[in-house]
């Protein structure tokens, strides 16, 4: 596996140090009205209370970034000191505002400077002209911060791309790289330094290539800054944890993230304890690494290519990863239909069974070096490894035996198992997600197998196909790509998302989006199958792809209406 190593700078906002060996900070979004300053305050509050160090609240215009001095002053008074940053789209004017008085400002590339006008070609000549007419506008925002210490998190999007990018690169992780890196070297060419940067997407695959590119350019070009990591329009419940583990997760185990947000369609402070989750294991590391107040990391160059294997009946070769589940002799799961494993395997007798197939296999172990060594001399093709994810080397070096599978053209399939004891249900959700997603992301793995003494094998089953599903390694049901709400969202995200989730669950293999604004739903559901996008109080546009099949529709008869358009396009 090619590696190469980075060191992470340190940017101060506030009271709080972000980047080098200094913690996995963990922050969240209001989505309150921020013009109702009492509720906006009320909720900041709750969740620093829950332990968020950083607490951002959205600015859409001049109105709400004044207002934003009101609810600092509020939350000081109560005795909080926790930084404020303030979300901006589009309006330069309120990003300068909000300079001012909050600790950092967050500006998208894409949506911030120019706007789509429906151009097909940019000569080479205007591709300068668009850079330095940012150039122009971000200036007195740049100043301002420089003056008033306030830092900048540069957050590209995957689906909110300029036009101009879009037309370059198109909708990939290479134009949202390109996106920031254009904002990085106007800011350091006014000797700006004070940076975060952000590469987000709700598909996890793009999420973590771009920020693995992102790491690459940097490095390249000499650059530190820290990053912020998150999974956009995750969803809510067990799917949206998944999602944001699995994303966030693989790259804090690479050794890559200073700061993580948790998106999730509930309430803010819901998403602490699972971003708290997420960090405690690689701040650990963090510790252990710490060297002259910086970190330095170790992370595998980009690729999702899936690691080659053999097929051994259904599993390995061309076929998607299965699903294992260990059942006790006195037990006879009623699994459901739609998340029925592909193997259980039977303890008395040590071997995996498959009634799909008719299929017998005995599972070969791996839990150490010695083991891994001791099977590779000579393996029979037939023979399929089980490797625990448990073993005390760590994952890392886990992912170092599939490189040694690889050099000696071993095909033998893979499964990657872990025992997650006693841990709750919420907290082995997002742990399994994070260790498995570690591996399936990267192409590693033909099925996998969780096991726990507190959960029954139906839950189990079902928890493992969502991982799967969260990883894009297997589709066995519908996907929601569902944004977190702000102060920008006039409807109530969270009924509304319950709502078409049941009414629309039966369409497995269909991506839905739920959005509460147009500022960023149209771009970060971009391929989604369809969408549900908030156009105003109480308007609604509805979306087949990118393309808007009906607007102005009232939000009382929205939902209906997107289940008549699924319905009549899968008609077709």
């Amino acid at each position: 596996m090619s590696m190469f190593s980075y060191t992470s700078g340190i940017v101060q906002v506030g009271n709080v140090a972000i980047g080098g060996n200094n913690p996995i900070r963990i922050q969240s979004m209001t989505s309150t009205n921020t013009l109702d300053t009492e509720a906006t305050v009320a909720q900041a509050i709750r969740l620093i209370e829950a332990g968020c160090e950083l607490v951002r609240i959205t600015a859409p215009g001049e109105k709400e970034a004044l207002a934003l001095e009101t609810i600092q002053k509020k939350i000081r008074e109560k005795g909080f000191s926790t930084p404020l940053i303030a979300d901006i789209h589009y309006k330069p004017k309120a990003a300068e505002i909000a300079a001012r008085i909050v600790d950092k400002v967050r500006i998208n590339p894409g949506n911030y400077v120019d706007r789509k006008k429906g151009r097909t070609h940019f000569s080479k000549t205007e591709y300068d002209l668009e850079i330095e007419k940012i150039r122009s506008n971000i200036k007195p925002l740049i100043e301002i911060c420089k003056t008033h210490g306030t830092a900048m998190r540069i957050g590209s999007n995957h689906g909110s791309l300029s036009e101009r990018i879009l037309l370059e690169y198109g909708d990939t992780p290479e134009g949202m790289v390109q996106s920031a890196m254009e904002f990085i070297e106007i800011c350091e060419s006014f000797s700006y330094h004070d940076i975060i940067l952000s590469m987000k997407a709700s598909n996890v695959k793009v999420m973590v290539e771009a920020n693995r590119l992102l790491i690459e350019k940097m490095m390249n070009r000499g650059m530190n800054y820290p990053l912020h990591l998150g999974v956009t329009e995750a969803g809510d419940a067990e799917d949206g944890r998944m999602k944001s583990a699995a994303g966030i997760g693989t790259l804090l185990y690479d050794g890559i993230g200073d700061t993580i947000r948790v998106s999730l369609t509930e309430e803010p402070e819901n998403e602490i304890p699972v971003a708290r989750q997420l960090a405690l294991k690689p701040n650990l590391v963090r510790q252990i690494k710490s060297n002259d107040n910086q970190s330095q990391i170790t992370i595998p160059q980009r690729s999702f290519d899936r690691h080659e294997t053999s097929a051994v009946g259904n599993i390995g070769g061309d076929h998607p990863p299965v699903v294992i589940i260990g059942v006790k002799k006195e037990e006879k799961p009623n699994f459901n239909i739609d998340f029925k494993p592909d193997f259980i395997f039977d303890r008395l007798t040590g071997k995996l069974f498959s009634e799909k197939r008719d299929l017998t296999l005995t599972p070969v172990f791996i839990n150490s070096d010695k083991t891994f060594s001791n099977e590779i001399r000579d393996p029979a093709p037939e023979k399929v490894f089980v490797i625990d994810l448990g073993y005390s080397a760590g994952l890392n070096q886990i992912k170092g035996w599939f490189e040694v599978l690889k050099q000696k053209k071993l095909k033998n399939p893979v499964i990657l198992h872990k025992d997650f004891g006693y841990l709750d249900e919420e907290t082995l959700i997002i742990k399994a997600a994070a260790d498995f997603g570690y591996f399936l992301i990267d192409g590693m793995g033909d099925g996998i197998w969780l096991k726990s003494l507190m959960m029954q094998p139906e839950k189990l089953a079902e928890i493992a196909f969502g991982v799967l599903q969260a990883t894009r390694s297997r589709i066995t049901k519908t996907e929601y790509i569902a944004c977190p709400s702000c102060g920008r969202t006039l409807f109530n995200i969270q009924q509304t998302l319950s709502k078409i989730k049941e009414k629309t669950s039966q369409f497995k293999n269909l991506k839905i989006g739920v959005m509460g604004c147009c500022v960023n739903g149209p771009g970060e559901m971009a391929d989604a199958d369809f969408g549900y996008v908030g156009a105003g109080k109480g308007k609604v546009t509805l979306y087949k792809g990118k393309k808007i099949m009906e607007t102005g529709v009232p939000e009382e008869d929205a939902v209906d209406k997107l289940l008549t358009l699924i319905n009549s396009e899968q008609a077709k």
